[in-house]
């Protein structure tokens, strides 16, 4: 990835803390912490850490559905991204169609142009009568699929994308994973977040090591996996099974 010209976006310094109430206390937790990255065009940009370490949370501030307390996000002009993750954004009383319709028409689809798409949805998320069916009614990997799916058929400048391939069966991953590496050899930017080291050495040509909502590692895929690995390795090592505490 040549990264030549400007940043399709840029976080500086970004920070975010939530406050929580108790009965007798107020506590506050960092979510996130100084955080800087760029992404350019045309790239898949990886962002692996452990549960909880603030992944989730900064894809959600780079999509807008948060605002950071601090630091500045810069992106280019009239961006369009969509946020993959699951069920975020479906009305759990539409049926699984009508989310993927409404979904493609708030990214900039036409009424036409999101019905024309829509058969290639239900194909590939491979939900059959229940693509008829409210959202309610499915389980997290049947959200994942109608997801995923209508991702793929979005018009969008910015992909990005939550743990979606962690999530479903076997087969599914793998279809999904392959329809990812398609949509990175068209040139789709893509910001993939997962906890699953293997998968963002695959799929991505850069990445960020986040824990405890810092940046610890960023540059080259290979260098960051290499550090994160590292780490979890002295992590399992120091934390005693259960029959060690028995």
């Amino acid at each position: 990835m040549n990264e030549i010209g400007a940043p399709l976006i840029q976080l500086s310094d970004v920070s975010l803390g939530f406050t929580s109430f108790g009965l007798f206390r107020r506590s506050r937790f960092q979510a996130l912490s100084d955080v800087s990255f760029a992404v350019y065009p045309g790239e898949t940009f990886g962002i692996v850490g452990r549960n909880g370490c603030g992944k989730s949370t900064l894809l959600q501030v780079v999509a807008d559905v948060m605002a950071p307390d601090s630091g500045v996000i810069t992106k280019s002009k009239n961006l369009k991204s969509a946020l993959l993750t699951v069920g975020l954004g479906f009305n759990q009383q539409l049926t699984g169609r009508d989310n993927a319709i409404l979904s493609l028409m708030l990214q900039g689809a036409s009424r036409r142009e999101a019905l024309d798409r829509i058969d290639s949805i239900k194909e590939f998320s491979e939900l059959d009568s229940f693509f008829e069916q409210p959202v309610m009614t499915y389980s997290s990997g049947m959200r994942s699929r109608l997801g995923f799916a209508t991702a793929l058929e979005a018009n969008v400048d910015l992909l990005l994308i939550d743990e979606t391939l962690s999530v479903g069966d076997k087969s599914f991953n793998e279809k999904a994973e392959r329809a990812m590496f398609k949509k990175i050899g068209g040139l789709q930017t893509v910001i993939f977040v997962s906890h699953n080291a293997t998968q963002v050495e695959r799929l991505c040509s850069r990445a960020l090591w986040l824990e405890r909502g810092e940046v610890l590692v960023e540059g080259e895929t290979k260098h960051v996996i290499e550090s994160y690995n590292n780490f979890m390795r002295q992590v399992r090592t120091a934390t005693p099974s259960k029959t060690d505490t028995k």
